[in-house]
């Protein structure tokens, strides 16, 4: 397997694990994790816990554009030295985006964001730099 796909199955996974700040947030709530109405209790926190959801949320939408990329690069530009730095950075990102979301860290956010959006979409342009020798 390429590094590309095994950030692929980093990124489902992210979008797992991402959920892991909401539910300790979710538990320490007067009457604990509500396991019967979970989205009703997210919607219902504040602050850092409010942020973890939003961080978990933005993870799950941000997962079809690097997937659809990851698909592109792997059929134009498979093990690719470009392939494989714009997926690596996508993950180590998304996790520092994670991480800055819930520290509520607003501008460095937005950027590192932006940069695991550029890197999806720089993962479909594979097409472009597939012939390139790096």
């Amino acid at each position: 397997m390429t590094v590309a796909l095994w950030c692929l199955v980093a990124a489902g996974l992210l979008m797992v694990l991402s959920k892991g700040p909401a539910l300790v947030y979710m538990a320490r709530q007067p009457k604990g994790y509500d396991n019967r109405h979970p989205r009703s209790q997210q919607a219902r926190l504040e602050g850092i816990g409010a942020r973890a959801v939003a961080a978990h949320y933005n993870t799950i939408e941000s997962f079809p554009l690097f997937a659809v990329g990851i698909i592109v690069a792997h059929l134009y530009a498979p093990e690719h030295a470009i392939t494989e730095a714009l997926a690596i950075g996508f993950i180590v990102s998304r996790i520092a985006y994670i991480w800055l979301y819930v520290r509520n860290i607003a501008m460095i956010r937005s950027v590192v964001w932006g940069l695991s959006y550029l890197a999806s979409l720089a993962l479909l342009l594979a097409p472009l730099y597939s012939n390139v020798l790096w």
